[in-house]
């Protein structure tokens, strides 16, 4: 939005001196010029560089946190706006404002080792009420160098730190001399993305003393947010609180947070105080409590789950309870992942929007959520950092912190280029969203990306027609690398890559052609043709062996159709042995786990997809079920048998990308897929395997509600199908007949 129009045109951002950690608060207070009665409307727009509260005569004007979010905010630093009507008519007296402003994303000294990335060295915030009387006079009060500052209660906060809180601060504090920040003004943007909000609150359910003697808290979920209280002690008294996700030798599991602190502080007043530290978050089930005045009971915490505002729109349940679990481990990760920008994980020192995260679980987010917003805001930035990048690729993390990165010289040498898997969430992320919900408009609005990424990636092709030049992660996290490698992988890089650009090159022919750019369409398809011809020379033999022979490239090469015909029946028919082989344990990483069971199922190895669904063992999907997850773990092997953590230095127990897997169980398993974009017509094709007898599905599309139920029971299969009215389906059934159906209710029965 430009400066001519922005609500913030006469707000001065504001800013004043004090140590780092010390949260700001501003205030103002006038008298009105109308009676509180007479007003109409009243709205208070706000942003910041940093995160802010705002208050209106001493009540919050929104329920929504940390605001306003995490954007790309040298192009887009958002502003949010709150309708403070009834607040205004309910109070008396002179008109009061406060904003309280901490460090948040922008001097967060974010990133993983010693990057200490910040955006700026000065925090800041601004904002405008503007107050209509039902006369039709118009008060607007913005912030300037008439605000006081002073000291809040919070002397420390940090995303990843933790926060202090001392109540004895609420007395009063010291005033702080305000200043005006100078702040480019054409970054300023509406705020487009959901909120971020507090949405449930998790009682404790065990207290106890771990072997040496502290005080733990289990909140039975792992979950992204905060603990809140109300407690009355000893003036002075400091609790304090870490958090982790896990236990190791009966005590908090605080190694996989590397550098991360995850610490809360709270200073007590002496009378009773309530502390809710809003200005970080920790990803955690567990807590140590130090410092609490007497007892602890399970009555006097509670952990506030926060992510950002989606509606659940997908579910699913079966008769293999692990199976329903990890579902909903995979919903779990989610929320705690979808909290402003889609991160990598919640707890540790880094927390960062990984684009290759994302890419691979762009389709099962859409489907357990109405993810549109979300990503599409997430996708707005991913075109302006790429637009901005010096190499004209798409940055490893969206934001792009990192390039504020604090690092060695000679550290991110290899860290540069387009990137396959972690780029192409340019091209898989909106293909997604348009599968899910079928917005042309915002497929035109994501189609710019997908052209950067795709030309970024042409002059690494070589001569032989192969993304084989420039840096790859691969099949990252491969079981079979070494803890301290994770992109030590069996499958060839190059391999994966080739095929990756298959993929982006035949979907941005599809978006192309959808938007009516013919001559787009054919650069797109003649690229993914010379591709797939080439691939095909180089990687695959007549026998339908793949170049590094590993269950990864198959899946790629078979989920993406690459292949076709009999060599696409071979490699399939090498797939199978290959999961069979490994005991139908996971052989796959990052690249190849969202595939593999498509791959399999898609060429007649239901049974072997199932198999490889329901393995235990570790590395397995239920193998983290089996140790208690109740969120989807970055290595399959974060948590060793024996209870032990893996011993690599990156390891988090929430980590959405390997929980992928959940697209093929609600679409294979439960048999719910879109036959045409945003499911204007649905495909109704429940495959039963070995080891499921029953599922339950439903997805609120924006056709309407659909559900699908089914059992086998005997041999004989039993479908229930309710539709949104109108709605074309084609019912495709076990014994092999297709019936359409248009709208309401049907049952079918078939045998398996």
């Amino acid at each position: 939005m430009s400066v001519t129009t922005s609500p913030l045109t006469d707000a001065a951002f504001l800013t004043a001196d004090a140590e780092s950690g010390v949260a700001l608060r501003f205030t103002f207070s006038t008298p009105l010029f109308a009676p509180r009665d007479e007003v109409a409307s009243a709205t208070l727009w706000a942003s910041a560089r940093g995160v802010y509260e705002a208050e209106v005569d001493g009540v919050p004007a929104t329920e929504s946190v940390l605001n306003p979010g995490w954007t790309a905010y040298e192009w887009r630093l958002t502003y949010q706006s709150f309708d403070v009507t009834s607040t205004i008519r309910a109070a008396s007296g002179d008109l009061r404002l406060a904003l309280v402003l901490g460090n948040g994303w922008w001097r967060g000294q974010l990133g993983f080792g010693e990057a200490l990335a910040d955006y700026g060295d000065e925090i800041a915030v601004a904002a405008t009420l503007e107050i209509v009387s039902r006369d039709g006079t118009v008060q607007r009060i913005s912030t300037s160098d008439a605000w006081h500052a002073a000291a809040s209660d919070v002397t420390r906060n940090s995303l990843y730190g933790g926060q202090t809180i001392d109540a004895r601060l609420r007395e009063g504090a010291p005033s702080l001399a305000v200043r005006e920040c100078d702040v480019d003004r054409t970054a300023l943007a509406p705020q487009t993305s959901p909120r971020v909000l507090r949405h449930e609150a998790l009682p404790a359910q065990r207290i106890w003393r771990s072997p040496a003697g502290r005080v733990l808290v289990d909140f039975g979920q792992n979950l992204v947010g905060w603990l809140r209280f109300r407690v009355q002690g000893a003036r002075g008294n400091v609790i304090r609180i870490r958090h982790a996700e896990v236990l190791e030798d009966g005590e908090l599991g605080v190694r996989p947070l590397r550098n991360a602190e995850a610490t809360d502080e709270f200073v007590l007043s002496g009378g009773v105080d309530a502390f809710e530290p809003t200005f970080t978050f920790h990803g955690f089930r567990y807590a140590e409590v130090d410092g609490w005045p007497g007892e602890l009971c399970s009555g006097d915490l509670e952990a506030v789950v926060v992510h950002s505002e989606m509606a659940r729109t997908g579910r699913f349940a079966c008769s293999q309870p692990l199976v329903t679990q990890l579902v909903e481990n995979s919903v779990w990760s989610q929320r705690g992942n979808f909290l402003s920008v889609p991160t990598d994980c919640p707890q540790r020192d880094e927390r960062l929007g990984w684009t290759g995260d994302i890419a691979a679980f762009a389709a099962s987010a859409a489907f357990a959520f109405d993810s549109a917003d979300f990503l599409d805001s997430w996708l707005n930035d991913l075109l302006l950092e790429t637009e901005h990048a010096p190499d004209g690729a798409v940055p490893f993390v969206i934001p792009a912190i990192l390039k504020y990165a604090n690092f060695p010289a000679d550290m991110m040498s290899g860290w540069s280029g387009p990137t396959a898997v972690w780029g192409d969430a340019a091209v898989w992320v909106p293909q997604a969203l348009w599968y899910a919900y079928g917005d042309l408009d915002r497929l035109a609005a994501h189609y710019p990306a997908m052209v950067l990424h795709l030309s970024s990636v042409e002059p690494l092709i070589s001569e032989r027609g192969l993304w084989e030049h420039g840096n790859q992660f691969g099949d990252w996290l491969d079981p079979d690398a070494p803890p301290e490698d994770p992109a030590a992988a069996k499958a060839d890089p190059a391999v994966v890559a080739t095929a990756c650009l298959y993929r982006s090159a035949s979907f941005a022919a599809d978006a192309a052609a959808a938007l009516g750019k013919e001559t787009d369409a054919a650069r797109w398809r003649a690229l993914a043709d010379r591709t797939r011809t080439a691939f095909i020379r180089h990687y695959v033999t007549e026998a339908g062996i793949v170049a590094s022979d590993c269950a990864t490239v198959y899946a790629l090469a078979i989920a993406f159709d690459v292949l076709t015909g009999d060599v696409r029946r071979l490699a399939a028919d090498r797939l199978a042995q290959i999961v069979r082989d490994s005991g139908y344990r996971v052989t796959t990483g990052f690249a190849g786990t969202p595939y593999v069971t498509w791959a399999l199922s898609e060429t007649g190895h239901l049974d072997e997809a199932y198999r490889l669904l329901l393995e235990r063992e570790c590395p397995s999907w239920l193998y983290p079920i089996t140790m208690g997850a109740t969120t989807v773990w970055e290595r399959w092997d974060s948590m060793l048998p024996d209870g032990s953590i893996n011993p690599g230095g990156m390891t988090s127990f929430n980590h959405y990308a390997l929980g992928a897997v959940v697209d093929w169980v609600y679409q294979v398993v439960g048999g719910l897929r879109p036959a045409a974009p945003g499911y204007e017509r649905i495909r109704i094709e429940p495959r039963p395997g070995p080891g499921i007898e029953w599922a339950e599905t439903s997805l609120e599309t924006r056709q309407g509600y659909v559900s699908v139920a089914w059992r086998v029971e005997a041999g004989e299969l039993t479908l229930d199908v309710a539709l949104p009215d109108g709605v074309p389906a084609d019912i495709v059934l076990p014994d092999g007949r297709v019936v359409e159906v248009h709208g309401g209710g049907h049952i079918f029965t078939s045998t398996v």
